[in-house]
Formats: C-alpha cells, sequence, structure tokens
C-alpha cells in the first residue's frame, strides 16, 4: 500500500519524544511503500495539498491530534482519496469516535488492515468540522486545553476543565444571537452554542463520544446560562451519562442551521482549532464527503 505521511510535529504526544521521522520507520517496517513527505518546512494547509496531490498514493496518512485532522479534512472532502489517522493529539476524539486505537502500533495496523468508511462533514461559511463547531465561553477557554494534557477526558479531566470554566464564568458575558432552524427564528443571549456534526453518545463511560459519524444529521445545543451550579450539574450529567434532558440545555436536530450576531467575526471553535467568520453562520451538513480507513467490524 503506497501511502503519503503529513506528520504535524506540533500536536500534543509529539511532546514524548516521538518523532516523524520514527512514525516512518515504523510504517515502513509494517509495510507501506511510503512516497517522500512534503517539505516540513512548509506550513500545515500548504503540507496537506502538496501531499493530497502526489500521484498513485492511496491514502494520505495524519498523524496529528483533531485540529490536524480537520485541516486534512478540509483538503480532501469530496475527492475520494482516503484519510488514515495516526491520533497523536490531546484528546483524539474523532479518533475515539471511529474506533481507531491510541496506541501508535495499533493505529498503524488499522491502516494497514481496516476498510474505508464514508462520513459526514460539516461546513460553516466554507470551513469544515468533523466533531463540532461551538460558540461562546468555550471558544474563549481554548488557550487554557494544556489543562486537559497527560490523560483521557475521563472524570478528572472533566474535573479540570470545569476549574478553568469557572474562571471564565464571571467575566465572560452572554452573547446575543439570532437562531434560524427549519423556517423558525427565535432570539438568544448564550454562554454556549455547539453545533454537532451528527450527536454525542449518552451513556455512563461516553463522554463526548458520539453515536454516529454517517447519521446525516446536525445537532444544535445552546447552554443560555453557565452559572456554577448549572456548570457542575453538566459536568455530572456528563459522567452518568444522563445529560441531554437537563433543563439549562436546549437541543434540536436538522441538517442546517444559521446563526447572526452582528456585523463582527465571531470567535468559532471547529474542532478545536479557533476561526474568525463573519456572520451570518451558515451551518450545513456534507453527507459521507470523507473518506477514512477505520478498523474492520470486530477488531
Amino acid at each position: 500500500m503506497r501511502i503519503v505521511l503529513v506528520a504535524n510535529a506540533a500536536s500534543g504526544s509529539f511532546a514524548d519524544g516521538l518523532t516523524p521521522a520514527a512514525i516512518r520507520e515504523r510504517l515502513a517496517a509494517a509495510g507501506f511503500d511510503l512516497a517522500p513527505e512534503p517539505e516540513e518546512s512548509l506550513p500545515l494547509p500548504e503540507r496537506l495539498r502538496a501531499a493530497a496531490s502526489v500521484d498513485e498514493v492511496e491514502a494520505v496518512v495524519v498523524a496529528g491530534g483533531d485540529g490536524t485532522l480537520n485541516c486534512a479534512a478540509g483538503i480532501l472532502a469530496g475527492t475520494g482519496r482516503a484519510l488514515g489517522i495516526l491520533p497523536l493529539g490531546t484528546l483524539n476524539l474523532l479518533a475515539k469516535d471511529l474506533g481507531i486505537p491510541l496506541d501508535l502500533d495499533r493505529a498503524i495496523a488499522v491502516l494497514r488492515d481496516g476498510r474505508r468508511r464514508a462520513v459526514d462533514v460539516g461546513r460553516v461559511n466554507g470551513h469544515v468540522f468533523l466533531i463540532n463547531s461551538v460558540l461562546g465561553m468555550p471558544a474563549r477557554m481554548v488557550r487554557h486545553r494544556e489543562a486537559l494534557r497527560g490523560g483521557p477526558l475521563g472524570p478528572l479531566g472533566l474535573l479540570r476543565l470545569a476549574a478553568v470554566a469557572l474562571r471564565h464564568l464571571g467575566p465572560y458575558p452572554r452573547l446575543p444571537a439570532s437562531v434560524s432552524v427549519g423556517g423558525r427564528r427565535w432570539r438568544i443571549r448564550f454562554r454556549l452554542l455547539a453545533v454537532v456534526n451528527n450527536d454525542y453518545a449518552e451513556a455512563p463511560g461516553k463522554i463526548l463520544e458520539r453515536s454516529q459519524v454517517d447519521g446525516g444529521g446536525l445537532t444544535l445545543y445552546i447552554a443560555r446560562r453557565l452559572s456554577p451550579w448549572r456548570l457542575a450539574r453538566l459536568a455530572l450529567g456528563f459522567g452518568l451519562g444522563r445529560w441531554r434532558d437537563l433543563p439549562d440545555l436546549e437541543r434540536c436536530g436538522a441538517t442546517r442551521f444559521a446563526v447572526s450576531a452582528g456585523r463582527r467575526a465571531l470567535r468559532v471553535m471547529n474542532d478545536g482549532e479557533i476561526r474568525l467568520i463573519a456572520p451570518p453562520l451558515r451551518y450545513r451538513l456534507m453527507p459521507r464527503a470523507l473518506t477514512v480507513i477505520v478498523p474492520e467490524p470486530g477488531r
């Protein structure tokens, strides 16, 4: 199998001493035929575009986190060229949703023995998201993501995240906006607004894990207020796997949304990466637009 590798050495797990050269060695040892990697001095988007244009490769393999995969999806979606994932980020939410192991050697085995699967891609004003697109307080907290490094998003991770959120509750105001869904339009003031590619699963132990990745829909979540009590109740609900029906959280599904909030560009967090996007924000779904290599069922 001929592949081309793009490794983002700025991703979370590279801090453990792993290098792109070491990844190439492991891929070669697993039997892959590696095309030359794009020049590492180029910006990541240019490296991914160069990789996607390499002839006679079966997949573009990306070593990095959710933000790196988001960048790759913006280039590969709709092309039919497969994306291979080596999850080396902080949270690796997409890899978990797809069942890809977080262990590097096992992830390489999936590239070799797995199958191709088409997954949905969300889009907002030309920017893609594979997991979610978030406005409000969480987008302001992104600079504190190092609080989550070094471990999975379990109960302790939720506590660290809640502690960071509490620091922002007082100074961060509610944002006014107008939301349009299916011909209905209403005005709100919110602390958090999230559009999820498909929807999250609701079960004990499944924290920010999605129930499916190719269901053909978007889910809108709105939290108008996030007091310390409401935040604690939401965190507890996540831990127990019972949070969708909490009175502080509004939820609805559709294939298209629109969010208007004045004329200034909005800080939008797509798959953990911040974008400044001019309103109105027009969300839509591209069903099964991205091909990804995933494990065979039952493995």
